[in-house]
């Protein structure tokens, strides 16, 4: 090959080659640019995207004070406008016949019977027991109780008497109590009127129940076995009186 004809052939392929060149590089360019468009749009796309779900977001309301306080006011008008349903109270008027019962009669003489009593001071009591007084009243000084070995101070007298002799009642009255007492045993008191106050102690087989009415000289009950309290002394009556809850001198009432 002639040297002219070789730097045509290479001057041929050099141009070839820069124009291969210059149209990849060409074409890389535009793939580029196109790339670089495309994430662009990608980008503005997704940002107004969140410059639309943005822009939905509801702010909340700042309440406004009248409106809230008109509902308020609606609200309890509401409420006192709900009424409550009446419950009528039904009540069974009892008949004044069957209200007045054989009980209730009782107990209004009972208590008629209370209030009529009264204590007549003139015309004394009855000796509830016959015997000798073996332990006198004593609240002013102390008195000796041979059973006890001891100087105390005595509310009552102690009438000597042997077991079943008959006790009687010294005034008319009511039975109000009847307890058993470790020391006295078998206690009963009866309500003589005007506040004063007859107490029966050592007794048994007693002939009244609490709330009878008596009289005087009627049987209360009988002696019984003296307590523990009392064994020196032996079977006895014990008896005492008080005036408004107060011990009194018996000795001073009896006839």
């Amino acid at each position: 090959m002639s040297k002219k004809k070789y730097i045509a052939a290479v001057s041929c392929l050099v141009a070839g080659l820069i124009g291969f060149g210059s149209v990849y590089f060409t074409e890389m360019n535009i793939k580029q640019r196109e790339k670089q468009q495309s994430i662009e749009q990608a980008a503005q796309e997704a940002q107004n995207e969140k410059s639309e779900a943005a822009s939905t977001i509801v702010e909340p309301k700042t309440p406004n004070p009248t409106q809230e306080k008109q509902a308020n006011v609606k609200q309890n008008v509401q409420k006192e406008a709900v009424v409550e349903p009446e419950i009528e109270e039904v009540s069974e008027k009892i008949p004044q016949e069957a209200a007045e019962t054989p009980e209730k009669e009782e107990q209004v003489e009972t208590a008629k019977s209370i209030n009529s009593l009264h204590f007549e001071m003139g015309e004394g009591l009855v000796w509830p027991l016959e015997g000798d007084v073996l332990l006198n009243y004593s609240m002013d000084a102390t008195t000796y109780f041979p059973t006890l070995d001891q100087y105390r101070y005595n509310p009552a007298i102690v009438i000597s008497g042997e077991v079943n002799d008959t006790v009687l009642l010294v005034a008319k009255g009511q039975i109000t109590d009847i307890t058993t007492d470790e020391v006295t045993g078998c206690t009963v008191t009866e309500d003589l009127g005007d506040g004063y106050t007859a107490i029966y102690g050592q007794l048994k087989e007693l002939n009244f129940e609490v709330g009878d009415m008596v009289s005087a000289g009627q049987v209360l009950g009988y002696v019984s076995e003296p307590t523990k309290y009392y064994s020196v002394e032996g079977s006895n009556l014990y008896f005492a009186m008080e005036k408004d809850g107060e011990p009194i001198n018996p000795m001073e009432y009896f006839q």
